[in-house]
């Protein structure tokens, strides 16, 4: 869960600063500089252009409050591409046919080929010359920007932040708070507590106040979400962390794809009751993702299984048309009472998936000299605070948010990231929540104290009936659970056109269309189409493929804790 509350997990990166008009020399932006930024005199406008993995509706090229101050302080602009139609992997394979690049990319799971066509540059040296930041933010982490055993050039900067701790709940089972109230906030533990929750609303509310049909349960499974809203959490609900498409034996580090796992059919299994009976839609698995968004955003979906980074905009247009009871509370629910939810069990540092400098860049030194002020402390407080005197101000020493900013931060956020530029260029290197500067303040704006105060009235009626002051509350702590030396599976490439990554396509194509058709069947065919399934798998070499990814994750550990 926890790498994907970035994707969300998981998309975007900046900073700089900005002395208001009329700050004293002790002001919170006077306390940060950067000796790189302070004495760049390098400030010839230069534009850098930029290749994502991951559609970003917000994007700008810096034209917002926070991006033009970047520019300003830096002399650098980004001008940024995304996959249009086909799929992020078609517009690097097409990068990689006309061997023409962008300066950078951002590339996901395609950095292997693009790697493997000689595209991206190694940035061990001009890190060591020209980035101090980026090696104090990494720290003891740089040895996990090593390629792999064979090469240890570094040639990606990663996105996941540095000394990350999770202070909310970002998976699990969401119900809308309407539900809840009108229940007297039952116990929510299981599949069969969230059916009966569903089952017991609808069968008193079949439309809205506005008189629309109202949709119990609907799954994000029309597009490539598919992964996130309908297989991942049959690992979650079974004591497992999702790993991606894997399972690793924490003992041995064998992997194997985790639809093998026995008790996840009977996570499936309830998938097919619930549509069997009504309360799972239809659509769910033909659905396009703006349909997903807008039956959300109507406030008629009453529960949701998913990421909260993938319906975020839309809790936000709710919260903005004062729909508050229409917005959700998160539940750890398993299987059954016998399985523990891992979501929160550490990863370690998760080096992997980030920026990159290509073969193309005109000019890769201003290009790491730009991403280490990106970087510095003045960076990070730009990124994630904003402006000194416009976004936030320092009040006995204390990063604050003014109550009028805050009021549009948490019930207009996507107005509010757009206009700010706040927390919206997310793409390097960057500290992760929890983490403190120099000041003794939060790098960023997401710890306790803070994620209270952004708490609706409804949020907080949800948590005093259950007693927690987090929806994290609920769910079992890191401590319980040993750090996995591997990170995660999803963050472990194979190789482009390997035979594992081969098998691995054909199992994918498989995966899809077996568990929807298995979810859809009546329910005394479902044991049938799971067993063709199986069949299919194996047909399509399952045994290697998870043979050659065990390999993988053993060279990881190797790499990571020599």
């Amino acid at each position: 869960m926890k790498a994907r509350n970035f994707k969300a997990a998981c998309l975007i990166m900046f900073g700089a600063l900005l002395v208001a008009t009329g700050c004293s020399s002790s002001s919170d932006s006077d306390s940060f500089s950067s000796p790189d930024a302070s004495s760049n005199k390098e400030l010839t406008p230069m534009t850098i252009t930029l290749a994502f993995g991951d559609l970003n509706t917000l994007w700008d090229d810096l034209q917002s409050e926070v991006g033009k101050l970047i520019t300003e302080k830096t002399g650098i602009s980004v001008k940024a591409q995304f996959p249009i139609s086909g799929t992020d992997t078609d517009m690097f394979e097409l990068m990689v046919a006309s061997n023409e690049y962008p300066d950078m990319v951002w590339a996901k799971v395609s950095v292997g080929k693009l790697k493997d066509a000689g595209a991206l540059i190694d940035l061990t040296p001009l890190i060591e010359e020209h980035a101090p930041n980026i090696k104090k933010v990494y720290g003891e982490y740089m040895k996990r920007l090593r390629w792999s055993n064979d090469d240890h050039g570094i040639y990606v900067l990663p996105t996941a932040p540095v000394n990350q701790t999770y202070f909310k709940a970002g998976s699990g089972f969401s119900l809308q708070h309407a539900v809840l109230k009108e229940l007297n906030y039952p116990q929510i533990k299981t599949v069969q507590d969230y059916e009966n929750a569903l089952r017991a609303y609808y069968d008193k509310h079949k439309t809205t106040a506005d008189g629309q049909p109202i949709i119990p349960l609907s799954l994000n499974g029309g597009e490539w979400q598919f992964l996130i809203s309908v297989t991942n959490p049959a690992v979650a609900t079974t004591g497992a962390q999702d790993e991606g498409e894997f399972y690793i034996d924490p003992d041995t580090y064998e992997a194997k794809l985790h639809y093998l796992r026995p008790e996840e059919k009977e996570y499936f299994r309830w998938l097919n009751h619930m549509h069997d009976i009504g309360l799972l839609e239809l659509e769910s698995f033909v659905q396009k993702y703006d349909q997903y968004r807008a039956k959300i955003a109507s406030g008629r979906v009453l529960g949701l299984i998913d990421m909260d980074w993938d319906f975020a905009g839309e809790v936000a247009v709710l919260r903005k048309k004062g729909k508050f009871d229409q917005t959700y509370a998160n539940f750890p629910v398993t299987l059954n009472e016998t399985y523990k939810r891992h979501d929160f069990q550490s990863y370690g540092y998760l080096a992997g998936i980030g920026i990159s400098i290509t073969k193309s860049a005109k000019d890769p030194v201003r290009i790491i000299k730009f991403l280490d002020f990106l970087a510095s402390d003045e960076g990070q407080v730009l990124l994630n605070w904003g402006i000194e005197g416009k976004h936030y101000k320092v009040e006995n020493g204390k990063r604050v948010i003014p109550e009028d900013i805050l009021n549009m931060k948490v019930n207009d956020n996507w107005n509010f990231r757009k206009t700010t530029g706040v927390d919206m260029y997310r793409f390097g290197p960057s500290y992760g929540d929890g983490v403190k500067d120099s000041t003794g303040n939060y790098y960023t704006t997401v710890f306790p104290e803070q994620i209270e105060k952004e708490y609706t009235q409804a949020d907080r009626k949800t948590l005093a009936a259950y007693n927690i002051k987090s929806y994290k509350d609920l769910w079992p702590s890191e401590e319980e659970f040993p750090v996995k030396p591997w990170g995660a599976a999803w963050n472990i490439n194979m190789e482009t056109g390997s035979e594992a990554n081969v098998i691995f396509q054909k199992c994918q194509d498989i995966m899809k269309r077996r568990v929807t058709q298995a979810i859809l069947a009546e329910p005394e065919q479902f044991d049938a189409i799971w067993d063709d399934f199986m069949k299919e798998l194996e047909k399509a070499g399952v045994e290697k493929l998870n043979e050659e990814f065990t390999k993988l994750v053993k060279d990881r550990v190797k790499l990571w804790n020599e």
